[in-house]
Order: structure tokens, then C-alpha cells, then sequence
């Protein structure tokens, strides 16, 4: 799956799905997914600073991103060192399907 199409999911599916962090200059939302490999959870929050991402394996933070650019090059990261955890086209799949 594109970029282009992971962003476009991973917005809508925020715009859906957000809940405010108390002062309503924060939004987030959140997705898990469960695998054989471990559980990978993906946080995306909207705040004065950008769009934040905070990247949990198996309950323990992997990263905290700010911006789509640095969220991709994560996540081929977290493919390298967790393999079959991060299916792309699988997650942003099940995400648009939610939407």
C-alpha cells in the first residue's frame, strides 16, 4: 500500500474515531492489533506541536515520531526488528473497513 493511501486511511479513520486529551487542543486515537508476532498499537494525536505518533510493541513504547515522514521510516524500523508484527496492507485494510 502507497503512502498516500496509508494517510488518507490513517486521517479518516482519526477524524472518526478521536477523542479529545482534556483541553481540546489534543486529539488522539488509537489502533491494536493483535498478531502471532505480538501486538503492535499505533497512537496518532493532533496537537498544537503536529501530528505525533507513538508506536507500541507488545505494550512497550518502540518510538515516538512527529510527522508522516518520520512515522514511515519508523515503521520500516519496527518491520526490521519485529518481522510479521507490521503488515501494512492488512492493518490500513481493517482501518478503512472500520471507517
Amino acid at each position: 500500500m502507497e503512502h498516500n493511501e496509508i494517510k488518507r486511511i490513517f486521517e479518516a479513520y482519526f477524524e472518526k474515531y478521536k477523542k479529545t486529551e482534556g483541553d481540546r487542543s489534543s486529539w488522539s486515537t488509537v489502533w491494536l492489533e493483535n498478531t502471532p508476532a505480538g501486538v503492535l498499537e499505533l497512537n496518532m494525536t493532533k496537537c498544537p506541536r503536529g501530528t505525533t505518533f507513538k508506536i507500541f510493541v507488545n505494550k512497550k513504547k518502540e518510538a515516538q515520531v512527529l510527522g508522516w515522514d518520520a512515522f514511515f521510516t519508523t515503521m520500516e524500523e519496527i518491520s526490521q526488528k519485529h518481522p510479521s508484527l507490521y503488515d501494512k496492507d492488512k492493518i490500513f485494510s481493517e482501518m478503512e473497513f472500520v471507517i
